[in-house]
């Protein structure tokens, strides 16, 4: 019979192109973001053969955003496992229609290159467009089944990004808000919404947490130094895949 367990443990996956938390208590296991479609099964190795778990024991899994390395297995663990899939409100689809389905096919190459720039070797990314959850979590709202996690909307990088907030431990996931290069934080790519994104990073530093997790850059602790300094890198006008298309055009173009 396995011993008992803590109140609560946090366990660091080191996933295809990113960090995965998985948080561990008697009563089940959260997922604090949906990965890549490939680390399914690195999850569910680490819980069958790390933790000494049936797969079944997943319980909940947060999608932040419907980017690949962060949307990209919550439904087929969903399948796999039973497990529920909660994501923050938001009207309609982030990839809906011609465009959106466009965006998800760059998207998709964008984490295809990440890979490639990490030397991972090829695997599996395709993950639906379209993500049918089980919860549609409000700022502010606990988590289902883990109320000592709750939501907190934190939208810029896209218009639905939520951050995942432990008061207790002082710790909070924010998935793609910030990423860390060469020992600094700076903004992510793409930054749709400007105005949003910079009062989503003035939010988290308000809450003055003690840990700091990233998707890109692993768990941290920011100084007011550090929050001041990613908000001077924050755009002032939306950073997109298509701004980024058109500018390299123009820049052709004109010679630039």
């Amino acid at each position: 019979m396995r011993g008992a367990i803590k109140a609560m443990q946090l366990h660091v996956i080191e996933g295809y192109i990113q960090s995965l938390y998985l948080v561990e208590y008697d009563h089940g296991l959260l997922l604090l973001d949906g990965g890549c479609r490939s680390d399914v099964g690195t999850v569910l190795r680490f819980i069958n053969t790390e933790l000494g778990r049936p797969i079944g024991d997943l319980t909940l899994v947060v999608v932040t955003h419907m980017h690949p390395d962060h949307a990209g297995a919550a439904t087929r663990l969903r399948q796999l496992t039973g497990c529920g899939i909660a994501t923050g409100e938001a009207g309609g689809h982030w990839y809906d229609g011609l465009e959106g389905r466009l965006m998800h096919l760059t998207d998709l190459l964008l984490a295809r290159w990440v890979a490639h720039r990490l030397k991972r070797a090829h695997r599996r990314l395709w993950y639906p467009a379209i993500l049918k959850a089980d919860h549609y979590l409000a700022d502010g709202q606990p988590l289902p089944g883990f109320s000592q996690w709750q939501a907190l909307s934190t939208q810029g990088h896209t218009d639905r990004d939520i951050s995942v907030w432990h008061p207790d431990s002082g710790r909070v996931y924010v998935a793609d808000l910030m990423v860390k290069v060469k020992g600094r934080f700076i903004p992510p790519f793409p930054v749709f919404h400007p105005n949003r994104y910079r009062r989503s990073v003035e939010r988290i530093g308000a809450l003055q947490p003690r840990h700091v997790l990233l998707a890109h850059g692993g768990e941290v602790q920011l100084t007011e130094a550090d929050y001041q300094y990613l908000q001077s890198k924050a755009p002032r006008c939306p950073q997109t895949h298509w701004r980024a298309v058109k500018a390299r055009f123009q820049r052709v173009w004109t010679g630039s």
